[in-house]
């Protein structure tokens, strides 16, 4: 059949093919605006990584320095050893070169070098500046070096958890090296060289070298010194007792500046062991700001310093012992079976009387006494700068039964951290006004709000240094101004009380009328027999107190009188076998003073043992 084409079908058919023309010229050239502009960059970076070779310049790790400029972190340049298979011109003699300057087996290196499927291999990370200039002097073909920085602890295993580490590529892993780790990173630089195909360097090409930029440095609030005799005080008290673990603060009490700090067990930060990973978090675990524990009788200080402020008590007024308190129809008893009488606050608050405090929290109330520990920072972080810190465990106002509002008084049925309490402690005891934890040192001064007023801040630093005073034997150090408080507190598993175990605390002041140190020093399941905070945990804050006065060059006053006061004239007698109420009158006889483990007529045990030197008011164990 015959088909007719007019003039207008052949403008059709002209229209259609321009059309197609067009699209395909508008696709080309949309394809050539994003290889061109859109996509430029990235190809511009694949080309540039196929004709040239770059080595990294890892930047300079910021250091770390004590408040008075002992370093405590550094960095030092060491060197990567690489090899290029393509610019190797004889592979068993660079083998062998290798291998003698690296202490490495020759079969190791040969494998590496001879390695065809990679243009580049690294031999072995971090040499010493002396062996990488004689490898350099060497000029030995197809063996580069690249500069690294290696982290190093001048202190070795001091502020193990604090300072924590860097992983091998300088990263923060722990501790204050990852919380800081952005400002403690510089920015690496590179030296890069243009090469052919094959990966070898093309002569007289242009080089490029871009400098690294160093980290900035951070200044610490902790005091070298100082952390110094705290940790040797935690060991010695980790081994003697064979706890599971000792946990040390010292704080500055106007300023919430943290001079020591620290967790037993620990290891040197220069030989992190690796091999188990999961033991090693355990270990980097800071306890200080991690884990909670009811800290028992130190707790009453919050107790007493809420019920002075909101005038539901005075220092003159009188509560009543008979060994237990009847609390909606349940006994909850005192730490001394056969009670402490009649007594004043000022009194049971030396004797730690359970219900002189059960009184004092009824007395304020759920909701009165919540809002003075919600002040004190009890169930919240502090903000301290350390990585994992928990908020503590509060019950809910609304949950709290009267039963547990009176335990709560005297430090049951609530859990804090240990860096909660000491905070708590010196926003107390430093005049009433709120300070707030930190790890770094401050330039200026920050003014915390008004917690209580300094009458009763007065009153509680008064308690607290009759409470060491009472019991000299374990705190008091001749000569000086220190104030306070003990603690025993049972541990829980599973939601029940576990058995045998214990934290044993001692919370002091420096000096006790007006303290600028706060000491926390805290054992935890303590196992070779002993377990009360006043035995375990406070004759270890003699210890750090004595050094603490050494280091400081703090002259004692009036130390004669003192040393006659503690003079060990009084021999401990045996009272193993004998019934309560004679072993009693025997030590008020003496003129000791005692606590009693356990119930029954009998005692089984005492400490410390007969024949013992004591002194005047000497605290005794006794075991029934």
């Amino acid at each position: 059949m015959k088909t007719e084409y007019n003039l207008y079908s052949l403008r059709k058919r002209i229209f259609a093919c321009i059309c197609v023309i067009s699209f395909i010229f508008l696709l080309l050239i949309s394809r050539l605006f994003y290889i061109q502009v859109v996509n430029a960059s990235t190809l511009q970076n694949k080309a540039e990584s196929q004709w040239t070779r770059d080595l990294p310049i890892t930047a300079e790790r910021g250091k770390i320095y004590d408040s008075n400029g002992a370093s405590l972190a550094v960095s030092y340049t060491t060197y990567n050893v690489y090899t290029r298979y393509k610019e190797i011109k004889n592979l068993n003699s660079v083998a062998l070169f290798l291998a003698k300057k690296l202490n490495m087996s020759y079969k190791t290196v040969f494998e590496k070098i001879s390695n065809l499927g990679v243009s580049e291999v690294l031999i072995k990370l971090k040499i010493d500046q002396d062996l990488a200039e004689e490898i350099l002097d060497s000029n030995v073909k197809g063996v580069f070096l690249s500069e690294n920085v290696t982290r190093y602890y001048p202190y070795g295993n001091l502020l193990t958890q604090v300072l924590g580490f860097t992983s091998i590529d300088n990263v923060g892993q722990a501790g204050l090296e990852s919380y800081f780790n952005d400002i403690l990173s510089g920015q690496d630089g590179y030296y890069m060289v243009q090469s052919d195909l094959q990966g070898k360097e093309i002569g007289n090409t242009l080089r490029t070298y871009v400098k690294s930029t160093p980290g900035d440095d951070i200044i610490l609030s902790i005091d070298a010194n100082i952390q110094i005799i705290l940790e040797q005080v935690m060991q010695k008290a980790y081994e003697k007792h064979k706890a599971k673990g000792v946990t040390g603060i010292i704080m500055k009490a106007k300023t919430g500046e943290i001079v020591a700090m620290s967790n037993k067990p620990s290891f040197d930060l220069n030989e992190v062991p690796r091999d188990d990973v999961s033991s090693l978090m355990n270990i980097m675990k800071n306890k200080c700001v991690v884990d909670v524990y009811e800290p028992g009788s130190t707790f009453k200080i919050l107790t007493t310093a809420s019920a002075l402020e909101c005038n539901v008590t005075s220092e003159n007024d009188c509560f009543y012992c008979g060994g237990s308190r009847i609390v909606a129809g349940q006994k909850i008893k005192c730490w001394k079976s056969i009670g402490h009488g009649s007594q004043k606050l000022t009194q049971g608050f030396a004797n730690s009387c359970n219900c002189v405090f059960m009184a004092l929290a009824e007395r304020m109330g759920v909701d009165k006494f919540y809002s003075y520990l919600n002040e004190f920072g009890i169930g919240n972080k502090t903000g301290i700068e350390i990585s994992g810190e928990s908020n503590g465990i509060m019950l809910k106002a609304g949950s709290v039964k009267t039963v547990d509002l009176a335990r709560i008084g005297f430090g049951q049925t609530i859990a804090v951290t240990p860096i909660q309490l000491i905070t708590a402690v010196s926003s107390i005891v430093n005049g009433g006004i709120k300070v707030t934890p930190t790890i770094l040192k401050q330039q200026d001064a920050v003014q915390g709000k008004r917690l209580i007023s300094e009458k009763t801040s007065n009153s509680i630093c008064e308690m607290m240094k009759l409470v060491v005073n009472k019991t000299a034997m374990y705190s008091f150090v001749p000569g000086y101004d220190i104030g306070g408080k003990t603690g025993t507190a049972q541990k829980y598993e599973n939601g029940s009380i576990a058995r045998g175990k214990y934290i044993s605390s001692f919370i002091g002041t420096y000096p006790a009328s007006n303290p600028e140190y706060v000491l926390l020093f805290c054992v935890d399941e303590p196992s070779a027999g002993a377990y009360y905070g006043s035995v375990v945990a406070a004759p270890y804050g003699k210890e750090i107190f004595s050094a603490l006065f050494k280091h400081l060059n703090i002259e004692p006053i009036n130390l004669e009188d003192d040393l006659k006061k503690v003079e060990k004239n009084i021999t401990m007698p045996d009272l193993v076998g004998k019934s309560l109420t004679e072993a009693i009158n025997a030590l008020i006889e003496l003129g000791l003073t005692y606590e009693i483990d356990g119930e029954g007529g009998v005692i089984l045990d005492q400490l410390p043992p007969a024949g013992t030197k004591l002194f005047k008011n000497a605290n005794v164990i006794l075991k029934c």
